[in-house]
């Protein structure tokens, strides 16, 4: 029982396991600076933020590649062919899912590389730094409802006990904060402060918490999806 159990937690020879993994450590270079800033304005903070950036999107180009290979799964491995990372599959939804959320954390590399910054003007920083962020979060917002309504093919359920629900659900949670925090942090171009400082570095905070237990969650999905019944199409 002991070694099942470990093998659900340790999968690194499942493309889900490496995107949960990824997602738990940016999350976390997210959460830790998020409530730091809350009351700090070291210079880690913005570096911390920019490398949990890259995480989000290491994971992120992971799950494109995923889902660009869900039609060949259920192949017999000699009938598969090369996995290609490039396919346009936007008839499925856990694709048109990836395909819009990688774009998103590349926004975020780049709002966050700019951030580090300190001498940019208040209007440098709506533009290079509160642009990306809002619409690299519109874009996980949108991701996030997709595999939502995805997860039991309806806009709307509640299944707390079926695990691909409660990663989905969890993730439409830690956009929604995401996107909270990026509209706190506009910077007012008469004053030069953001609209709440609290309340973006809050937001942050608390998404970045949501997206760690949704990450936390995806890593025993590898075993389940290896453990499915041959020819079964995988979730998540």
């Amino acid at each position: 029982m002991g070694t099942h159990a470990s093998g659900i937690w340790w999968r690194p020879d499942r493309l889900a396991w490496w995107t949960g993994v990824l997602f738990a450590v940016g999350s976390v270079l997210f959460l830790v600076p998020g409530i730091a800033a809350l009351g700090s304005s070291a210079d880690w903070i913005s570096v911390a933020f920019f490398a949990g950036s890259i995480g989000f999107t290491s994971a992120a180009l992971l799950q494109l590649v995923a889902a660009s290979e869900v039609p060949h799964r259920g192949r017999p491995s000699h009938e598969r062919r090369r996995l290609r990372p490039r396919a346009w599959l936007p008839q499925r939804i856990d694709w048109l899912a990836a395909s819009i959320q990688f774009p998103g954390t590349v926004l975020f590399n780049i709002n966050t590389f700019d951030a580090m910054s300190k001498a940019l003007s208040t209007s440098q920083m709506d533009i290079r730094v509160w642009g990306p962020d809002m619409i690299g979060s519109g874009c996980f917002l949108v991701a996030s409802l997709l595999a939502f309504a995805n997860s039991e093919h309806r806009w709307l359920s509640f299944r707390p006990r079926d695990p691909d629900w409660q990663i989905a659900a969890v993730n439409l949670a830690g956009s929604i904060a995401f996107g909270v925090s990026a509209v706190a942090a506009f910077v007012r171009p008469s004053t030069g402060a953001a609209l709440n400082d609290a309340l973006a570095n809050g937001g942050t905070a608390v998404g970045a918490l949501c997206f760690l237990v949704g990450a936390l969650l995806l890593l025993p999905q590898a075993d389940r999806q290896q453990r499915a019944p041959r020819g079964a199409a995988p979730s998540g």
